[in-house]
């Protein structure tokens, strides 16, 4: 990352578009020290706890890091990969190199894709540096959380924001917010969930189970309860489902004060008394399976629905890089560019640049 009072400009450079992946994160390995620095700098972060920070620090530091993150990290050693390491950066790399691949032909040459996580590596820095020795004048950011909520969005606008602030000549900057409601993302999730009936038949419930915030943050305005409502219900319609038929849960609830509910973990236990005792559960939130969903879901919950009298339980795994979802994900993009050169298949012309260079040269600028 350049910093004020560095050279930041190169005349007769042609400038490009740039496109930022951000997601949450994960530890660079399994080791308790690893997973300690990733909990620290995301626990640490006033968008996710909106507790006063004295108190927080005192409790974070003096009682949570040390007793969490030897715990955490048995967790991660279940999901990991002695190959590909980390399951949530392993699939967000094939992303980033999917949207690469698909973007439309005019986009081709003149376009990078960059992923950062919004904690642990590659950091939100790193990726805007790569961004910057790629000439990205015009930049789009999308955050790979389908829902809006402030602990999740917001906190990557903060940090997007907060290492441009570094920089002399800042970017041409649009940020999505969300797509929960996107056709093309409910499209996929559909697809997904369509596959699955063919390969594994229909169960009797589908659980739609989104990650939870606590109740206090929807009550201060967080629309992310609303979204996450209208996104099940537009699956549902899509997959002509009845009100019966599916059901929406919240997981990954931390601390004693009230989160969204229904909780998940409650829910698979009462589910079998109800008489429901086949489900599947999709995680539209989530869009690359981590260890929230590989871990939490299809091992926890799973083990929870069949001991409390479950008979079969599927888990329908996220979009990951299915070739669905990553088309969603570039008319996404798409649409959001739209008035910039590049989505019009304008390049800059060679020749003009290379005047454009001798003229500034003249003036007594420096190369």
């Amino acid at each position: 990352m350049k910093y004020i009072g560095e050279a930041d400009y190169r005349h007769g450079t042609a400038s490009r578009l740039g496109v930022l992946l951000v997601n949450l994160g994960t530890p660079d390995d399994t080791s308790t020290p690893s997973v300690r620095r990733y909990l620290k700098q995301f626990l640490s972060d006033p968008r996710v706890v909106e507790v006063p920070r004295v108190l927080w620090w005192l409790i974070l530091n003096g009682v949570i890091l040390r007793i969490r993150p030897s715990r955490t990290a048995e967790a991660y050693k279940t999901v990991w990969d002695e190959e590909t390491g980390s399951p949530l950066l392993d699939i967000a790399k094939k992303q980033t190199a999917g949207i690469q691949q698909m973007l439309p032909e005019q986009l081709a040459g003149n376009a990078q894709v960059a992923l950062a996580m919004r904690y642990g590596n590659p950091s939100v820095e790193s990726a805007l540096a790569e961004l910057r020795a790629a000439n990205v004048r015009r930049l789009v950011v999308l955050p790979l959380y389908p829902q809006y909520s402030g602990s999740t969005v917001a906190s990557v606008f903060d940090e997007v924001t907060r290492q441009l602030t570094h920089v002399r000549w800042i970017p041409e900057l649009r940020f999505i917010n969300q797509y929960f409601d996107d056709e093309n993302y409910i499209n996929a999730l559909a697809s997904s969930v369509e596959q699955s009936w063919q390969s594994n038949g229909r169960a009797q419930r589908l659980v739609m189970s989104f990650h939870g915030i606590p109740e206090r943050y929807r009550n201060n305005g967080d629309p992310y309860f609303c979204q996450c409502q209208a996104t099940a219900r537009l699956l549902a319609e899509k997959l002509k489902l009845s009100e019966d038929q599916y059901q929406v849960v919240f997981q990954s609830r931390f601390g004693r004060e009230p989160w969204l509910q229904p909780y998940c973990d409650k829910t698979m236990e009462q589910l079998p008394s109800q008489g429901v005792k086949s489900i599947e559960v999709i995680c539209p939130g989530f869009a690359a399976d981590c260890l929230e969903t590989i871990e939490e879901i299809n091992e926890e919950n799973r083990e929870i629905f069949i001991e409390a009298g479950g008979e079969s339980f599927h888990y329908i795994p996220a979009l990951n890089d299915q070739q669905v979802h990553i088309s969603a994900l570039c008319q996404l993009i798409e649409r959001h560019i739209q008035g910039w050169p590049e989505a019009k298949g304008e390049i800059e012309d060679r020749q003009q640049l290379k005047d454009s260079e001798q003229r500034a040269l003249a003036m007594g600028a420096k190369r």
